[in-house]
């Protein structure tokens, strides 16, 4: 199928494009990637009048290092991040979660904030942003706003985003030392969308401890999924096999599925489970981060 027909906009300011995205709001849509869109365009699932092209828009495709962190701009190429070793050296989460994305061919021009504009609950890049405390930079003609990766997620395919604003990127801060991360999914062919995922980090002091722990699920819920339950249950506790099958057990209880004709309820919540077990383990494993210092 071919898309329904709209006006194509190729704005070369961000305030010409939020120009656009005003005066038609409601009836316009951000192309970057569009390995998305393009596809919804296509089959008519989204049939816009005013598609808004940012692609020229400029200082909008290079990572920058940050005094705290990293800041990816909205026109940042997913391949770009998986081929970075600073950035994927420094979120190790996120190059895992990334090889899981698609197929090389959509990574090269499928964009990181696009996928979380996109909002798939299923999908990789909202649920890692989400374990890593992400901050989302937002401009409108209002200005510019943060949102936390947790708070910018709202539905299915729905974001916080209002109809004249743009995405400009995700803030990603150093993660405190002692620190280690991981990502697992299952999908039931290479590239497909994951039935269940699971993306974490745990902050150990030095006996080994669990000070501080965030784990979040996609694939059971509306949105990526905060398993708060199961982080609670490994705060003050090493990473040995009770705590694993304890954590195991919270996950269980704390995620509730709805099922379809790709695996049943009990399938993608049993899935969690193990998933949960193999992100910890991969913890338990791992040698924490260092303290981060700038110059």
């Amino acid at each position: 199928m071919k898309p329904g027909r709209f006006t194509y906009h190729a704005p070369r300011t961000i305030d010409d494009a939020l120009a656009v995205l005003t005066e038609h709001a409601g009836d316009a849509k951000v192309l970057a990637g569009g390995q998305s869109l393009v596809p919804l365009l296509n089959f008519r699932v989204a049939e816009p009048g005013h598609l808004v092209d940012v692609n020229r828009l400029p200082d909008l495709a290079t990572p920058v290092r940050t005094s705290t962190g990293w800041h990816v701009p909205a026109l940042v190429r997913q391949r770009t991040v998986e081929r970075s070793a600073a950035l994927t050296g420094a979120f190790p989460m996120l190059g895992k979660a990334l090889h899981e994305v698609a197929h090389p061919q959509i990574r090269n021009r499928g964009t990181l904030c696009g996928s979380l504009a996109h909002a798939d609950a299923a999908a990789e890049l909202p649920t890692v942003v989400t374990a890593l405390d992400g901050r989302l930079r937002i401009a409108s003609p209002r200005g510019e706003r943060t949102v936390a990766a947790e708070d910018f997620f709202v539905f299915h395919l729905t974001t916080a985003l209002e109809e004249d604003e743009l995405l400009l990127g995700v803030d990603l801060d150093d993660l405190p030392a002692g620190t280690s991360t991981s990502f697992h999914e299952f999908a039931g062919r290479r590239g497909d969308f994951a039935l269940a995922a699971v993306a974490g980090q745990a902050t150990r002091d030095a006996d080994g401890v669990v000070t501080r722990c965030r784990l979040v699920a996609a694939g059971v819920a509306s949105t990526p999924l905060r398993l708060r339950a199961t982080e609670d249950s490994l705060l003050g506790h090493r990473l040995d096999d009770a705590a694993l099958a304890a954590a195991v057990r919270a996950a269980h209880r704390e995620v509730h599925p709805t099922g379809d004709v790709h695996a049943s309820a009990g399938y993608r919540r049993d899935l969690v489970g193990t998933l949960t077990r193999r992100v910890l383990a991969d913890i338990a494993a791992a040698v924490p981060t260092e303290e981060l210092t700038h110059a």
